[in-house]
């Protein structure tokens, strides 16, 4: 297992360094880019479902050790997922309210064309709706991202504190019930970090939605 665990951890690393390319890239590379970084993730994901098959056959006095940096691990890549998508969102945003300028720039109207006013109108105040829903999402984006990273901190907390309890427990030789009674508390956090990001994309959604 500790081979695959070194290596998927040196893979969430190099994700995160290249996740500046995202902001430096031109338009033209900046999907290959995208790709590039989407594909590294996948390939975590396969390797994490492997390493917890293998964490379920440690010995007993290390499984939950090892449980607990393979959970680690998917909480990292799954920031890192999220990270991506927040940044495609934005990109289409953007590229959506440059093509809705430059179509109106690039409109032509005559003195006599009775349309014209009604049509700009219509433009200028869907282009001002569209900054409102994209300011907001930027916000909302933002937001979300505090709140992950405070999610992130507490579990490091919590982290610490279950490994500590473990290690007591090894030198006490605790029963069972309180060795499950652990591991079901790890496991409610864990959903209760991917309720609130569901949260959020729903908040996301309907402010998309019902804004534009």
């Amino acid at each position: 297992m500790e081979p695959l665990y070194q290596q998927t951890h040196k893979q969430v690393h190099e994700i995160q360094s290249h996740m500046g390319r995202l902001e430096t890239a031109d338009k033209q590379s900046l999907h290959l880019v995208e790709n590039e970084i989407q594909a590294r993730i996948d390939q975590i994901f396969s390797h994490l479902e492997r390493l917890e098959i293998l964490s379920s056959k440690e010995p007993p006095n290390k499984r939950q050790s090892a449980k607990l940096r393979v959970d680690q691990l998917k909480y990292d890549v799954q920031h890192l997922q999220t990270a991506l998508r927040n940044f495609q969102h934005q990109r289409c945003a953007r590229e959506e309210q440059e093509r809705q300028r430059e179509e109106l720039l690039s409109r032509t109207f005559t003195p006599n064309d009775s349309d014209t006013t009604i049509p700009m109108d219509e433009s200028l105040q869907f282009n001002s709706s569209l900054y409102k829903v994209h300011h907001g999402m930027d916000d909302l984006i933002g937001g979300g991202h505090s709140i992950l990273e405070r999610l992130r901190a507490q579990r490091l907390t919590l982290k610490g504190t279950q490994k500590k309890i473990l290690d007591i427990a090894n030198m006490l030789g605790l029963s069972n019930t309180v060795m499950r009674l652990i591991e079901k508390r790890a496991f409610q956090d864990k959903y209760f970090m991917i309720g609130g990001m569901l949260l959020t994309c729903v908040v996301m959604f309907l402010v998309v939605h019902y804004l534009t």
